[in-house]
């Protein structure tokens, strides 16, 4: 009997459609690199749309028609010389009427190109953006009726999704080719991401636009979505600081960018009733919205003295910059929140130590088939590291290891709570996945704010002698057989930060001696007196001198190794270590 399709079912809720689309706006959006976005496209639709040929066709204005700009399966003589014009072809009707185009046998349909004598069927499927077609994607399979129209629903939904990215790569393109912008652009993603004071990385990016786009006043606006208004945090007039009123959202053209989550440009704002007059001479705005993750967390605005100032090639330069400053911007804001509640959660570090000290598991349990250490090191009274060993029955044994957000108190109560959960949650549920799955849903259940944590879980299989780990936004773990190092790549969105979040599992088969080792971000994140970070690096290199000790002396070695490399400097983050050797 033939396996089920992956469409059928993987999405058999509409939450795991959801989460899967995000996965391709995560995937396509991650890079303006056109090659990369398009191989990503491809091995998104191959997960849940089986095909024999695969090709992307984009749509040049200068020709009007479609040329192939990635594929796979088709000759190459196809891909150099193909040009399609719309209507031509079962692509080129999909690309002529912006509709997808179904086909389950390509014999009866006279529209069909021959691309190869085996092929069947074939699913066409437009490329939308801004109300302008993109291209096109193209599956074509050597099975008759190979395609049903939940293929073609999903399909339309990828496209959807990856239209404005593949746009916006070719734009990246066309502006790179035309003018200077960006060589800036190269520089202003790490340049910002670097700044976490918020009153700095605003005044930096106000430098950085006015280096772009010549503008008269400047503003950047923050959404506050409990009182429905965009709170003023950054103006500039004429080079000087000045302060503005709040705005409601939907209110004046920032409030209409807001809520449309569309760029407003507006040439002549005396004829626009949406303006709100701040100053006599301005003529002419453009409001941009600033997006994480699908919300909303601002309006960046420029105004000018000269009318119909702003065009399109600024909202396309607009439109490039502002994903990257609604991501400074929110990771600088959520610093300057969670500075501001550490500052408080400190004064009642003694007490949580004292609680603390009941909670965590101090020595290592008997687990038949394994000799374990366990070495803690707090950076302050509390820890924020989260770990615990539970028994189930007389086969399995599980690991937790993970790390709470923030530090402090509020970290180490958190920490207690999810530590609660564990015991509760792991004795009921062998498989770490779903572990994982039912404690970000607890979480979620008693959200928070600013609060999530970040989660390894192995399970031992003493039988079968092997690990089966999931991850919620851990460190995975480092591990040393015969003195070579293996980093098992398994990763996952932290506990209580999404809702209705899926994690993958990985098996570890085990050899007698390997040395398993789960560590702290503290340990790596351990710094000198020049500043310099211990690294993944350096402990490898003292796992493999100690790759035959056991594991107490292995876990004393890495923190004599971490101190010698600090050399007098203070801890930055608790330094937790768990070490496993497999008898």
């Amino acid at each position: 009997m033939p396996a089920p399709r992956k469409s059928t079912v993987r999405f058999q809720e509409r939450a795991e459609l959801l989460d899967f689309l995000l996965e391709v706006s995560a995937a396509t959006a991650e890079t303006l690199d056109l090659d990369r976005i398009m191989a990503n496209v491809a091995t998104i639709v191959k997960e849940v749309i089986p095909y024999d040929l695969f090709a992307i066709l984009l749509h040049t204005e200068r020709l009007r028609a479609l040329r192939i700009r990635y594929a796979i399966g088709h000759r190459e003589e196809i891909v150099r010389s193909l040009t399609l014009q719309l209507g031509e072809g079962i692509t080129g009707a999909a690309a002529a009427s912006r509709q997808p185009i179904l086909v389950g046998d390509v014999r009866t349909d006279p529209r069909y190109l021959p691309a190869l004598d085996a092929i069947r069927a074939e699913l066409a499927v437009p490329m939308i953006a801004r109300e302008k077609l993109v291209g096109v994607i193209d599956l074509e399979s050597t099975r008759l009726n190979a395609y049903r129209e939940q293929d073609r629903s999903l399909l339309q939904l990828i496209a959807s999704r990856v239209a404005v990215s593949i746009d916006n790569a070719r734009l990246y393109r066309r502006v790179d080719r035309q003018n200077r912008t960006l060589k800036t652009l190269s520089n202003l993603s790490q340049e910002f991401s670097s700044i976490l004071d918020l009153d700095e990385l605003l005044t930096k990016i106000a430098v950085t636009i006015h280096a772009l786009v010549t503008f008269d006043a400047f503003s950047i606006m923050l959404v506050d979505p409990e009182r429905k208004v965009l709170l003023h945090r950054f103006s500039e007039r004429y080079d000087e600081r000045v302060d503005l009123d709040n705005i409601p959202l939907g209110k004046g053209i920032t409030g209409a960018a807001a809520v449309s989550r569309e760029i407003v440009r507006v040439a002549d704002t005396a004829t626009d009733p949406r303006y709100i007059a701040s100053h006599p001479d301005i003529r002419s705005e453009i409001a941009v919205p600033l997006v994480v993750q699908d919300r909303v967390v601002g309006v960046m605005d420029l105004e000018s003295e000269r009318m119909g100032y702003f065009t399109e090639d600024h909202s396309r330069l607009l439109a490039l910059l502002a994903p990257q400053i609604a991501s400074s911007v929110e990771n600088a804001r959520l610093y300057e929140e969670l500075a501001q509640r550490e500052h408080r959660m400190d004064q009642d570090l003694k007490a949580a130590r004292n609680l603390q000290s009941v909670l965590l598991l101090r020595e290592a349990p008997e687990i038949e088939g394994l000799d374990i250490a366990i070495r803690f090191r707090p950076c302050r009274e509390i820890t924020g590291d989260v770990y615990d060993v539970f028994e189930d029955g007389s086969e399995f044994a599980v690991f937790t290891f993970g790390d709470v957000s923030g530090k402090g108190a509020a970290a180490a109560l958190y920490g207690a709570m999810v530590s609660g959960l564990l015991r509760t949650l792991a004795h009921r549920r062998r498989s770490p996945a779903a572990l994982l799955k039912r404690l970000n849903d607890v979480l979620r259940e008693r959200t928070v704010e600013a609060k999530y944590v970040t989660m390894m879980v192995l399970v031992w299989e003493r039988m079968r002698h092997r690990f089966v780990m999931a991850n919620a936004g851990a460190t995975p773990p480092m591990i040393c057989r015969k003195g070579e190092i293996i980093k098992p790549k398994v990763g996952g969105v932290p506990a209580g930060l999404l809702d209705d979040r899926e994690y993958e599992e990985v098996t570890f088969e085990t050899k007698k001696g390997d040395l398993i080792v789960l560590y702290s971000d503290g340990i790596t994140d351990q710094q000198n007196p020049a500043e310099e970070e211990y690294e993944r690096h350096n402990l490898g290199r003292a796992m493999r001198q100690l790759c035959g000790k056991d594991p107490q002396t292995v876990a004393d070695g890495i923190l004599a190794d971490v101190d010698e490399f600090a050399n007098g400097a203070p801890m930055n983050d608790d330094q937790t270590l768990v070490v496993l050797r497999v008898r």
